[in-house]
């Protein structure tokens, strides 16, 4: 679980040592401060989520350290703590930002329930601010969908990478489902609770993702009417997700090595140093071998993100999975559209499992999204999906052992109106084995 860092600012020191000592046992990062000057000092190096502040201090008053926190991070939760003849500063406290105060002497549990409010409103917040600003990608499945024994494979793997802290670089070929992998790792991790900010890297221009990524300070350029986070910020407490990482440009590359080295950075325009934690799952389609060696890819930044590796497989390779995603994007589909659709024809399904997808996951979704728009009338046929066009290929010779078993499999299907299913039983192979000889025959079935 992420620890939540308090800076408790005290000019008395036994009222620092029982604060501290309240915190840290339930499981806080502390730090300790005399006096607003020194805990300015200390902040300028570490960056705090909450701050515990007596408000009568030697020299710097905590009113006086509570306008200075608030204009340089307007994000820092501040407590002020008070003694009982104090309340109507208290009060002028909270109109000057403070989230709360508390009365001298208080109960640790009543710190501990403040606190713990404090850090559900953080991440509540940046959930939502993040679901205001983020440019959503257009996706139609929720969740990664499957029974392959390739998916299953994935789904384990998932299961025993997202605990570890380990940066994650996920490949495969467009359409795959890279981003939903990302999504499950984050969802079965220990930061599931905090923010899960995705950017693809491939679609923002190169003079905008410096922003992006760091955000910008008020006045940095012409259009910064107002202070902005980027998605290194937003994703405190969380997981920043880089698609098509490929595609970044040399400059980013050297600054998105040194973030993801030590997680500290400036906001464009910016000249105090932020801090953020967060985990990096990275994904590309691209050959990221090939891209290094011929320069377009830094070599260091590979291995920055190459700690684990996941190859998500393409469709092709787990053709078992078909059924039962077209069925998922018909069930969606229709709901959307509110057609009386019932089914996919057996014989739809068939050519479907003939069929490459070189598109992956993404192309099969886009075809029963068509499929159920063009459909008049309840179930799905093949001249719904015209993209399945196989080429004719020479048979084999007459008489050899390959043109017998054609013309059985033929003739097994023939007879058993092409039930797939069971004429593989009759044949005593497993049905991907029969799609494989059908198409290997280029085995088409008569009107």
């Amino acid at each position: 679980m992420l620890k939540t860092k308090i800076l408790i600012v005290d000019d008395e020191l036994i009222m620092r040592e029982s604060l501290g000592g309240w915190l840290e046992r339930d499981g806080h990062e502390i730090k300790k401060a005399s006096g607003g000057e020194e805990a300015l000092e200390i902040m300028k190096k570490t960056r705090f989520d909450v701050l515990l502040v007596d408000i009568k201090m030697e020299g710097m008053s905590g009113l006086e350290l509570l306008k200075i926190v608030k204009e340089r991070d307007p994000d820092v939760d501040v407590v002020m703590i008070t003694a009982f003849g104090s309340i109507s500063t208290s009060i002028e406290a909270m109109k000057n930002g403070a989230f709360d105060y508390l009365l001298k002497p208080f109960d640790p549990n009543e710190l501990g329930v403040l606190i713990e409010k404090i850090v559900e409103n953080k991440a509540q917040a940046l959930e939502n601010l993040y679901l205001r600003e983020q440019h959503k990608e257009i996706t139609r499945f929720e969740s990664m969908i499957g029974q392959s024994k390739a998916i299953r494979t994935i789904f384990e793997m998932i299961q025993d990478i997202a605990p570890m802290e380990s940066t994650v670089l996920l490949t495969g070929e467009t359409g795959t489902g890279k981003g939903l992998a990302a999504k499950a790792i984050h969802t079965h991790s220990a930061r599931n609770q905090g923010p899960f900010m995705s950017i693809n890297c491939g679609a923002i221009p190169e003079h905008l993702m410096e922003s992006e990524l760091f955000g910008y300070q008020k006045g940095a350029f012409t259009d910064a009417k107002e202070n902005k986070k980027g998605r290194l910020e937003l994703a405190h407490g969380g997981t920043l997700f880089l698609d098509e990482i490929g595609e970044i440009g040399m400059r980013m590359q050297i600054d998105l090595l040194r973030v993801l080295e030590d997680r500290v950075f400036y906001r464009v325009g910016g000249t105090q140093p932020i801090q953020s934690d967060f985990r990096v799952i990275a994904a590309t389609n691209r050959n990221i071998d090939e891209a290094i060696k011929n320069g377009s890819f830094r070599e260091d930044l590979f291995y920055r993100l190459n700690v684990i590796s996941l190859e998500i497989p393409p469709l092709r390779e787990r053709k078992d999975d078909v059924p039962l995603l077209a069925e998922q994007f018909l069930f969606r589909f229709t709901q959307e559209t509110n057609k009386a659709i019932e089914k996919i024809h057996r014989d739809t399904i068939d050519e479907m499992m003939m069929y490459e997808w070189p598109g992956n996951v993404r192309e099969l979704e886009n075809a029963i999204e068509r499929a159920v728009v063009v459909c008049k009338g309840q179930i799905i046929m093949p001249e719904d999906l015209p993209i399945f066009k196989h080429k004719t290929t020479p048979g084999p010779g007459i008489g050899s052992l390959k043109d017998m078993e054609k013309n059985h499999i033929l003739n097994i299907l023939a007879e058993n109106d092409w039930n797939i299913a069971l004429c593989a039983r009759i044949l005593q192979i497993d049905r991907s084995t029969l799609y494989k000889k059908i198409k290997a025959y280029d085995l088409k079935k008569e009107d």
